[in-house]
């Protein structure tokens, strides 16, 4: 199951990180938002879809 869990988390950081690249953001926002989904997967989707869609 965790195989499972860890595919969905992947396709979801893979979703997050092309929206934020084709988002309105400044392109230094982009890369921060970038980094974060990268280094910490599953709280930086989280975060970017609860803070970051907003703005």
């Amino acid at each position: 199951m965790g195989g499972l869990l860890g595919l969905v988390v992947l396709v979801l950081d893979i979703i997050a990180i092309i929206d934020v690249v084709k988002s309105s953001f400044e392109n230094s926002k982009k890369i921060l938002w970038v980094l974060l989904i990268v280094f910490l997967p599953l709280i930086g989707m989280i975060l970017y879809f609860v803070i970051g869609k907003k703005k």
